[in-house]
């Protein structure tokens, strides 16, 4: 029965702190709002300011200690998303990312896990924190079958998220093995062109922008791409994953890991996508009702 659960990674655990403050007390105390097929093994992101932050320039400002402390009360592992492809050994000094991780692996049950491009952080990680599990970022942009293969091998990772471009490749999935299966994690609600040929720039670009390099940014030439991130985009996307693909296709498949992007977006957009993959259509207004009118939470 457990591959029939889907287990989706949610966005932001700095950033939105007082949103999952209320969603996860909805959760725990209303859980016939949500899907049955469903649960929350995880919520991602880093403070910002982080040398190691990859990804996105993140802008959370909740205090780490909160965040553990209500993601433990739930029973959901906190991940920090250290993904910068361009760290340097002498990076790896740096005092606020160290304790992040330490206060990360002081925890045990739930284990917390860290979000990993470079193999020098990796290895960092592996002889200093070890009881972080490890998860392989989509920042890597692996799009050769056999590479993702070989990632998806690897005893270091507990997950591995491909490039969203595999969503649909559903003869790749049914190749693997079980275990392999188990591994990957797959971001649903990407919003990017999907011939786009400068992911891996892109993303090195807030690589250097969060080491603080003086390299020019990166601007988006792809079509669309001027508009930004926005939710009813993404479900145009050929490469989307609704939530009756998760039941119907990928669940059957033996695929059970999603990834919910949205962490440079606002509270009230990502509510929406955990309304969407999460809530049960005849409960959604009770969600909402909960959650906008609660005077502590200033959604935007």
């Amino acid at each position: 029965m457990e591959k029939l659960v889907a287990h989706f990674h949610l966005p932001g655990a700095f950033e939105f702190y007082e949103l999952y403050r209320l969603f996860l007390s909805l959760y725990k105390e209303h859980r016939e709002y949500f899907y049955e097929w469903s649960d929350i093994p995880s919520v991602y992101g880093s403070p910002t300011d982080c040398l190691w932050g990859g990804g996105r320039c993140e802008d959370g400002t909740a205090d780490p200690k909160d965040v553990l402390d209500l993601l433990n009360e739930n029973g959901i592992s906190a991940r920090l998303t250290f993904s910068n492809s361009l760290l340097t050994r002498d990076h790896l000094s740096d005092k606020k990312c160290n304790s992040l991780c330490k206060l990360f692996n002081s925890l045990k049950q739930p284990k917390n896990g860290v979000i990993v491009h470079s193999q020098i952080l990796i290895d960092h990680i592996k002889e200093n924190y070890p009881d972080l599990y490890l998860v392989s970022s989509t920042t890597k942009v692996i799009l050769d079958e056999e590479e993702l293969i070989k990632e998806l091998d690897r005893e270091d990772f507990s997950y591995v998220v491909p490039d969203f471009r595999f969503n649909k490749r559903f003869d790749f999935f049914d190749s693997l093995t079980n275990a392999q299966k188990d591994k990957v994690e797959l971001l649903c609600n990407e919003c990017c062109y999907v011939g786009c040929s400068d992911r891996k720039t892109c993303y090195e670009s807030v690589s250097h922008i969060n080491l603080g390099d003086s390299a020019p940014e990166h601007l988006c030439t792809a079509p669309g791409g001027s508009r930004g991130y926005l939710f009813s985009k993404a479900m145009e996307n050929p490469m989307f994953i609704s939530v009756d693909d998760i039941k119907n296709i990928y669940l059957p498949k033996g695929i059970t890991n999603f990834k919910i992007e949205g962490r440079g977006l606002g509270s009230a957009m990502v509510l929406e996508m955990l309304i969407y993959y999460l809530v049960k259509p005849e409960y959604q207004i009770h969600v909402r009702e909960a959650i906008y009118l609660d005077n502590s939470l200033d959604l935007f």
